[in-house]
This record gives structure tokens, C-alpha cells and sequence, in this order.
């Protein structure tokens, strides 16, 4: 699982940049000029994707890129929240479930899913073994 989002950055009439992702429409913001445009587009869709796990929606999964748009990667940490949001899922597991499986209280699992807690990435990766998965990290050009 790549998380790994393209963006749009549209100039606006005012000189600012409309960031835009077409595989979470609700990530949408609006920056003063490219150099915020990566950080803040990628806040945007951190707090759209926080929404899709309150709802309990499914994460969508990032489209190939077109000509024109901008790849924004998710931080570690966020992407193996996501990661285990979608494992649980895939499971059919319930957030009590998992934390009974873990020997842990929901609330501890229900801060492993919150993207917005920082949370240790070893608990991730315990809950993601408990699932059959495993957490690998990937480092590329940041070309």
C-alpha cells in the first residue's frame, strides 16, 4: 500500500495556489505560494483522510499520476495509521476486537487509527502483525 497522493496546484487570479486531489475532494486548500504548497496540501489531505476514518469510510486508494500534477507522500507515521485503518477493515475486525486481540484497551487502538495523536510506530506494527501484515518503509529520490 503506496500513500502517495497526486495533486493539482492551480494559480489563482489573486496569486495563490488552489491545491486539489482528485482522489479526496475533500482535501482541498489554498496556499500563498508554491513553496507551502507540498506542507500544506499534504495537511489537507491528512485531515481529509482523518475524516474518512471517523466515519468509518474506506480510504481511497492514490490514482496513478497525470501530466501536471504533483505526488505528495503522507509522513511514516500517518501512512501506517492509514495502513492499519485499512488492514482492520479488510479484517472485519471491530477497534475491540483488535484491542482484545492486543491485550490493550480500545483506547489505546482508537490512538493507533487517530492521525492526529502521535502515536509509537511499534504499536502499529504489533496490531498490523496481529492482522498478517507487516509495516515496510521505502526511501526514494526526492526528485
Amino acid at each position: 500500500m503506496l500513500l502517495e497522493y497526486p495533486a493539482t496546484l492551480a494559480p489563482q487570479e489573486d496569486g495563490s495556489i488552489l491545491v486539489r486531489f482528485r482522489d479526496a475532494p475533500e482535501a482541498l486548500t489554498e496556499v500563498g505560494d508554491e513553496s507551502a504548497a507540498e506542507a500544506e496540501a499534504a495537511d489537507a489531505l491528512i485531515a481529509a483522510l482523518g475524516g474518512y476514518i471517523e466515519l468509518d469510510r474506506p480510504i481511497p486508494a492514490p490514482s496513478p499520476p497525470r501530466k501536471g500534477e504533483r505526488m505528495i507522500a503522507l509522513p511514516a507515521l500517518i501512512a501506517a495509521k492509514l495502513a492499519l485503518y485499512v488492514a482492520l477493515k479488510e479484517a472485519g475486525l471491530s477497534r475491540v476486537e483488535l484491542a482484545r486481540r492486543m491485550d490493550v484497551s480500545e483506547n489505546t487502538v482508537r490512538r493507533l487509527l487517530d492521525l492526529d495523536h502521535r502515536s509509537h510506530i511499534d504499536g502499529i506494527e504489533a496490531a498490523l502483525t496481529l492482522l498478517g501484515r507487516r509495516l515496510v518503509i521505502d526511501s526514494r529520490s526526492a526528485a
